[in-house]
């Protein structure tokens, strides 16, 4: 348990103390954004590495215990932050690397940016949710406590060193947009474009879910699909 906590610790210490920061910009402007992202990269893949093989060989220790009869409820919202999760990594955002360019388009938000600013990372935060309530061990409220932290404590982190780095480009796509999805299209800010956000895209998020959900005994184990034979 010891190792998935330094891991946790470390994978969470490295977004939270660096990547949003201005320790970031720092090392930015020192070394350069590539070679800066390329070590963070490697930190970041060999955190959840680490992660994930310390998760696997972590004991059970039971806390409120697994409530499997919340799987019927915890399946559309996983479906749901997979659709975000794909969206996030295929549609053109301001908000990811290499994306900075769409602020200057004459419509900086299209598609889910309708939506929220962060569909990935709020698709990493439902994910997590799910799996933390319905898991109910002490080495998923490490793991899956770790990954909803991110993915609440990124989104107003990113917003801070876009302000930073872009100022008045990234204010006029804050306002047309919304951390905290369908806010500004609540508000009247933004129009909710079915069309843009591509029926390509959702049926892709719709077969990487089955296919995960089908894998899943293998991958990960557990069936999530368990209830359905009872």
């Amino acid at each position: 348990m010891l190792s998935l906590i330094l891991a946790a610790a470390f994978f969470v210490g490295i977004h939270v103390g660096i990547a949003g920061t201005r320790a970031r910009d720092a090392l930015t402007a020192r070394f350069g954004e590539q070679p800066y992202l390329g070590l963070f990269s490697l930190a970041s893949l060999a955190g959840m590495i680490w992660l994930t093989t310390a998760y696997a060989g972590a004991p059970y220790v039971a806390t409120w215990g697994q409530l499997a009869a919340l799987r019927p409820v915890v399946l559309p919202v996983v479906l749901l932050a997979f659709v975000l999760v794909v969206l996030g990594l295929t549609t053109p955002s301001p908000t990811v690397v290499g994306g900075e360019k769409a602020l200057e388009a004459a419509e900086p938000a299209t598609g889910i940016q309708r939506v929220t600013r962060h569909p990935f990372l709020w698709g990493v935060a439902l994910w997590a949710a799910m799996h933390l309530v319905v898991n109910g061990n002490l080495r998923a409220l490490v793991l899956f406590g770790s990954m909803l932290f991110l993915g609440l404590y990124g989104p107003p982190s990113i917003d801070a060193k876009r302000a930073r780095r872009f100022g008045p480009a990234w204010e006029r796509y804050a306002a047309l947009t919304s951390n905290v999805p369908f806010v500004a299209i609540a508000q009247g800010r933004n129009t909710l474009r079915i069309d843009e956000i591509g029926w390509g895209r959702l049926a892709l998020a719709g077969v990487v879910f089955a296919v995960v959900l089908l894998m899943h005994p293998i991958l990960f184990g557990g069936n999530p699909l368990g209830f359905l034979a009872r």
